[in-house]
C-alpha cells in the first residue's frame, strides 16, 4: 500500500522528537509500509537534503538504542521530503494538492503537528482545494481547543471538509501497550470481568506523574494548565478505557460508543462539589533528584503572579450500576516526586478475615511509564512454625508483568502504533468529536470555579506529592493514595 504522510508543522519539536523517530522505529522495525514518503512543511524554505540533515543532527536528542546507524538513515532518509508552505496562502495549498496528486498514493494523512488555533485554517484550505477525498486522512494533535466552545468551533470546520471517519484525534496515551492491554485484561480473560465492578472494587486511582517542569514552554503551559493539558483528554480517556462496558464487537464506533456512555454517565460537578472534590495546585522551588529546582513562577516566560495550576486531583463519580458508589481518583502534576503514570484498582477486603493480615486488600496495578505491565497484589501463607490457636500469617507477593520483555519483539512505542494506525485506517485508538466535546462539558464547571476562585492553587514542594490538600480529599473516604499505604 503506498502512502503520502504530510507533516504541518515539520520543523516543529513534535515532528522531530516524536513522530520522524517513532516513523524511524517502524521503518527500522519492517512495519512501515512499502511505497511510502514523510513530507515536512514549513515556513522557511529548505532542500529536501537540507531537512534530511536537520533531522539526522536532531537524532542526537533521541535515546541511544533508537539513533539510526549512518547506514540506516541514508536509507530512511530517502522517504523524508519538505516543501515551504504559507499556510495562509491558497496556492501553495494547490501546490501541494499537485505533489500529492502526481503520484496518487494510496492513502494519504494530513498531520497537524501546529498550534491547534489553526486546525480551522488549515482544513478550510484543504477542504477548498479538495485535498479530501476517501483516500484522505487529517490527523489532529491536542489540545483541540481551549474550553467547549472552541472545540466545538474546531469540529464544525474539521466536518465541513472531512466526514467523521476521516477525523483522527491522537491522544499518544491510548497508543501506550499497557492501555491497548485494558481492553484485552477485561474482555479477553474470563479472570478479572467478573470482579470489574462496585461489589469487588473500593476505589480506583490514575496518577500521570511528571518530575519535570514547564521549561520553555511557560508561554503556553500558562495558557493551558494541568487541567486542559492532562486531565481533559489523558486522564479522562483512561477512565473511559477503565469504566466502559463491553463491547459488542471491537469494531472503533462499538468502543466508542462504550467510551462516550462513560462520560455522559460521569457526576457532574457543581461550584460546591468543585470546592469540595477538585484540588489544584502549583509547584515551588524544591529538590528533584537530589537538584534544586525553581517554582513555577521562576520559570522562563511564566508572568509573574500566575494562578495557573500546574497539579490537578479530583473525585469523580460514574453514576450508572456497574460503578454506583465507587469513587475514581485522577492525579496529574508537574514537579512531582517521581515520573510516574499508573491505574490502581484497589479491590474490597475480603468480607470475614480468617487470617491475620487478610485485612490488606488485593490491587491491581497498571503501569504506564516509565514501564509499561502489569503487577498484581495479593496474599500468601508465610509458611513455617504458628503457635497454637495462632492464625495463620499472610503475606504480601504480587505478579509482575513486563511488558517489554514478555512481547520483546512485537513492542512498538505509542507514536509509533498511532502513526501506523493513522496510515492503516484503524481508528479504534483515535478520540470521536462526541467524545472529545463531552470531555470538555464535565471539566468546564471546574474551570469556571477557578476561573472566580481569588485563592488560587496551592502550593506544594517540587519533589514532593502535590499539596496535603490532595491527601485529604481521599481521607475523607478512608483511601489513600497508592505511594501513602
Amino acid at each position: 500500500m503506498s502512502f503520502d504522510l504530510v507533516f504541518f508543522g515539520g520543523t516543529g519539536d513534535l515532528a522531530w522528537r516524536k513522530l520522524v523517530p517513532a516513523l524511524f522505529q517502524a521503518w527500522r522495525h519492517g512495519k512501515l509500509p512499502e511505497g511510502g514518503r514523510i513530507l515536512a512543511v514549513g515556513r522557511h524554505e529548505r532542500s529536501d537534503d537540507e531537512y534530511r540533515r536537520f533531522i539526522e543532527e536532531r537524532f542526537c536528542d533521541v535515546e541511544s538504542s533508537k539513533r539510526p546507524s549512518r547506514e540506516e538513515f541514508a536509507r530512511f532518509a530517502a522517504l523524508l521530503h519538505y516543501r515551504r508552505m504559507d499556510l495562509s496562502l491558497p496556492e501553495h495549498y494547490a501546490g501541494l494538492r499537485q505533489w500529492v496528486d502526481a503520484r496518487g498514493a494510496d492513502t494519504v494523512v494530513l498531520y497537524l503537528a501546529t498550534d491547534p488555533h489553526l486546525f480551522p485554517q488549515i482544513c478550510a484550505q484543504l477542504g477548498a482545494v479538495g485535498l479530501n477525498g476517501v483516500n484522505v486522512r487529517v490527523v489532529l494533535e491536542k489540545p483541540l481547543g481551549h474550553d467547549l466552545a472552541s472545540a466545538q468551533e474546531i469540529n464544525r470546520v474539521v466536518s465541513a471538509s472531512f466526514r467523521e471517519s476521516q477525523a483522527l484525534r491522537i491522544d499518544h496515551y491510548l497508543g501506550k501497550s499497557a492501555v491497548q492491554n485494558l481492553t484485552a485484561l477485561r474482555f479477553g480473560n474470563a479472570l478479572f470481568e467478573p470482579l470489574w465492578r462496585r461489589e469487588s472494587i473500593a476505589n480506583i486511582q490514575i496518577t500521570i506523574a511528571e518530575s519535570l517542569g514547564v521549561g520553555t514552554r511557560g508561554d503556553f503551559y500558562d495558557r493551558t494548565g494541568a487541567l486542559r493539558d492532562m486531565v481533559q483528554n489523558h486522564a479522562l480517556q483512561l477512565l473511559t478505557m477503565i469504566a466502559m462496558e463491553p463491547p459488542a464487537t471491537g469494531d472503533a464506533d462499538a468502543i466508542r460508543d462504550e467510551k462516550l456512555k462513560v462520560l455522559k454517565s460521569l457526576k457532574p460537578f457543581t461550584p460546591e462539589s468543585v470546592d469540595r472534590d477538585a484540588v489544584r495546585g502549583q509547584y515551588r522551588a524544591g529538590t528533584i533528584d537530589g537538584q534544586a529546582v525553581p517554582s513555577y513562577l521562576e520559570e522562563l516566560k511564566v508572568p509573574p503572579g500566575s494562578a495557573c495550576e500546574t497539579f490537578v486531583a479530583l473525585r469523580a463519580e460514574v453514576q450508572n450500576w456497574r460503578w454506583a458508589g465507587v469513587p475514581f481518583y485522577l492525579r496529574t502534576g508537574k514537579r512531582l516526586a517521581a515520573r510516574d503514570a499508573q491505574i490502581v484498582v484497589n479491590f474490597r477486603p475480603v468480607p470475614h478475615p480468617i487470617f491475620a493480615g487478610a485485612a490488606r486488600a488485593n490491587q491491581l496495578v497498571i503501569k504506564l511509564q516509565p514501564e509499561d505491565g502489569l503487577e498484581l497484589h495479593l496474599l500468601a501463607a508465610k509458611g513455617g512454625h504458628t503457635a497454637a490457636k495462632m492464625p495463620e500469617q499472610l503475606a504480601p507477593v504480587s505478579l509482575d508483568l513486563d511488558f517489554d520483555k514478555a512481547f520483546l519483539s512485537e513492542r512498538v512505542g505509542a507514536y509509533e502504533r498511532l502513526l501506523l494506525d493513522a496510515i492503516g485506517g484503524r481508528l479504534n485508538l483515535f478520540v470521536r468529536s462526541d467524545e472529545q466535546e463531552q470531555a470538555w462539558r464535565w471539566v468546564e464547571p471546574i474551570l469556571q470555579r477557578w476561573r472566580n476562585d481569588s485563592a488560587g492553587p496551592r502550593p506544594y514542594a517540587a519533589g514532593s506529592w502535590g499539596p496535603p490538600a490532595a491527601s485529604a480529599l481521599m481521607a475523607r473516604d478512608g483511601f489513600a493514595w497508592a505511594e501513602e499505604e
